[in-house]
């Protein structure tokens, strides 16, 4: 349904740091900028881009939104979550844990408030 996702940013080079160490975390590469400056990150057909609005007004986050993106193992989302504290993300809901399905779940804000979750699923 989807062909990607694009999330607007005030600071690039933070959310640079920020997205090129969690999607590290995930097993996935750093960003390319593309030719009209927005980041760009392909991983397992997902695609996500990162820009300043086009309008030069700041981004703000949406209110009740958030993006999933799916980790391959509860390592990944612990690594994920770890990363996205180190480089500007803000640890929100509660801490990594697992839902009673078995699916192994955590969340940040990225540094311009965009919510994120990040989720294994379970093999039960």
């Amino acid at each position: 349904m989807f062909t990607h996702i694009m999330i607007g940013i005030n600071d690039l080079e933070r959310s640079r740091r920020f997205y090129d160490a969690t999607f590290t975390a995930l097993g996935g590469k750093p960003g390319e900028m593309d030719a009209r400056g927005r980041l760009i990150y392909i991983h397992d057909g997902g695609r996500l881009m990162i820009t300043t609005p086009i309008d030069g007004k700041p981004a703000t986050a949406a209110n009740g939104g958030m993006i999933g993106i799916a980790a391959a193992s509860r390592d990944h989302v612990l690594a994920w979550h770890a990363a996205g504290t180190t480089h500007g993300g803000t640890a929100i809901e509660s801490p990594p844990t697992e839902r009673p399905n078995g699916d192994f779940v955590a969340y940040l804000r990225d540094p311009d408030g965009n919510k994120l979750s990040v989720r294994s699923h379970s093999t039960k």
